[in-house]
Formats: C-alpha cells, structure tokens, sequence
C-alpha cells in the first residue's frame, strides 16, 4: 500500500498502534478487516489533508463525531476541509467518525473511545439526552472540549454551540410558506428525523409559533422519526398523504427530500410550497428543477472556522475567549444558489 506518511502518523489519524498500522501495510495477517479498513480511511484522509500537514505552527487533532445522514456529513467535511489552510499557521487535522443512524450505547463507548484515545477537540452532532450530556462531560474531565453543531446538548460542560438559530430557522420558514400559499385552506406539512435532536425540536416550535402569528387557521401535519433517510421519508409522507387529502406544502426541517418529492408523485399531489434546509447536492438538483421552493442555507465554512477558534482559544493558543455567534440564516432559491 504506498504512502508517503510515517507509520506513527498514519496510527495517530487511524487511532491504532505502530504495530496494527505496520500489519496492514504489509498485508500480514491477524487483523480485522474493519481495522484494515481503518488504516485505509486514515491515509485518504492523511491524502486530502496533506497541504495542512506541511504547514509550521501548533498542532491540533479534532474529531467529528456526527449521526446524521451521509449528505450532510459530506457537507461538513468539505467545508472543513476547504477552511484548514485559512487556519495556518495553526495545523489542525481531523478525525471523522460518522454514521447516519447510530445506536445510543455504540456513540456513547465512540465518544468514551475518544476520550481514551485523547483528542484537543470534538465536534458533536448527536441527541440531546443524559447519556450524551454525561459523555460530554468525561470528555471534559480529560481537558477535551466538546462543541455542538446544528442540534444542542446544552444541559451538559460543551464549550459552544455552532450553527443557525434553529428557532428563527423555523420562523424564517413559516413566514415564507404563509407568504407563498395561495388557497387560504390546506394543510402544511412537517417533516422531522427524530424526537431527541433539540435543534429539529426547536426549529419545529419556531414554525408553529410564526405560522400561529402570519396564519393563524392553517392546519400543521407532522411526519415524526423519519430518520432524514429518503426510503423512509417516501413511506411516511406517502401514508400521511392516503391519510389527508388536504396537505399542499411541506417544511423538511430533517432531510429526505427526494423522498418526499416522489410520495407527492405516487400519490399524483402537487406541492405548493416546500421549504427546506441544506444546499447538499441533493437539494441543489431539487431546486434547479423547482421541486424545492427554497432552501434555508447557512455557511458550513464560516461554522468549522468558528469550531477551529473554539478548540484553539480553549487550548490558550488564540487570545481571549472565542464565543460563537449564530450563523446568518440565508433564503436560497433556484435563482441564488452558490457555488
């Protein structure tokens, strides 16, 4: 397996030792293939990082520990990895432990495993539950600092949150599909992932509590632990259809977006307005063809800058103390989308 990166290094990315990384390299047995698949994912991402690993300055390892659907874990990793050489003379290198459904026991021992191993940061996307809150806070004990992105645990030792204001996100959205919907009937409908990400939940209450002020009599709909997967969503809102003949618009506050695209199209309903979050390719596709009236975008980068400054001012290498401020909440429709 060529490389042009030390066995240390390549253990450090991988999180293994000298000896397992060297096994591997060699192609000698007693090794898990999930740990040969470890040492893999560890060069490529040693390969998409190697103009960071060049650069003089301190170093810092961060982990991105995130149960989120795979669109948006890309989102994330491009955009941090497009800001790492804005953050020089600082080295920061990461690591990525990412899945779209994660059982509570299995992040939790991650998150111990992270712990364990040390890190000089970790940048979390999971629940808002006492576990995770707990796990947190030995992540802490072990001077690692945790900062939340998109969805809060705030009842825990996390350092910042980064990301938009999920409140004002829902009230931007139902201000738009109020603005947008011409029959003064109709019901909209909310799609949701899951009950214990706080950031849905909030976004959720911010809709309700806006379209209770710009629409008081609009009826809401709710589709409920979707888990953001386009299968799922299909399924659910396909049934939520057959169940109401009144639905005509959609605010996709967790994702699955072709899905709920294509149950309209099974069930031969037409949307009026549908509102949702994140330009992942994906979404960009649905907007081009205007399946999607809008798109309720944040910039990804400016957050992983935020993240970087959070892990560095807490380690004293930047002055002061780094406090994030909510992203800026932008409208995208098919006639703005960035590059």
């Amino acid at each position: 397996m060529p490389h042009p990166y030390p066995i240390r290094e390549i253990a450090r990315q991988a999180g293994v030792s000298d000896a397992t990384v060297d096994r591997v390299l060699h192609g000698r047995p007693g090794v898990r293939p999930g740990t040969v698949q470890q040492v893999q994912q560890a060069i490529a991402d040693l390969e998409r990082q190697h103009t960071q690993l060049r650069l003089s300055g301190r170093r810092f390892m961060l982990d991105l520990v995130m149960e989120t659907p795979r669109r948006f874990s890309t989102l994330t990793r491009d955009a941090l990895e497009a800001e790492l050489p804005a953050l020089r003379p600082a080295v920061i290198r990461a690591r990525y432990h990412l899945r779209e459904r994660w059982p509570l026991p299995e992040l939790i021992a991650e998150l111990d495993a992270v712990a364990r191993k040390g890190s000089h940061g970790v940048l979390l996307k999971a629940p808002d539950v006492p576990e995770v809150a707990a796990a947190i806070g030995r992540l802490t004990a072990r001077r690692i600092p945790v900062v939340t992105m998109v969805t809060d645990v705030p009842a825990s030792t996390r350092v910042a949150y980064v990301g938009m204001d999920n409140r004002a996100a829902g009230g931007t959205a139902a201000y738009l599909v109020s603005r947008l919907l011409r029959r003064v009937d109709g019901a909209v409908l909310v799609v949701t992932s899951g009950d214990l990400f706080r950031g849905e939940e909030e976004r959720e209450m911010g809709f309700r509590s806006a379209l209770r002020r710009y629409d008081p009599e609009r009826r809401i709909v709710v589709v409920a632990n979707s888990d953001g997967l386009d299968a799922t969503c299909r399924r659910l809102v396909r049934e939520a259809l057959e169940a109401d003949g009144d639905v005509v618009a959609v605010y996709s506050i967790g994702g699955g977006n072709r899905g709920i695209v294509a149950a309209f199209d099974d069930a031969g309903r037409s949307c009026e307005a549908f509102v949702a979050h994140d330009l992942a390719e994906s979404n960009r596709q649905l907007l081009s063809e205007e399946r999607i009236t809008a798109v309720l975008h944040h910039d990804l980068r400016s957050d992983m800058r935020q993240v970087a400054h959070a892990v560095m001012s807490y380690h004293g290498a930047l002055p002061g103390e780094s406090r994030p401020v909510p992203s800026t909440i932008q409208v995208i429709t098919p006639h703005n989308v960035p590059s």
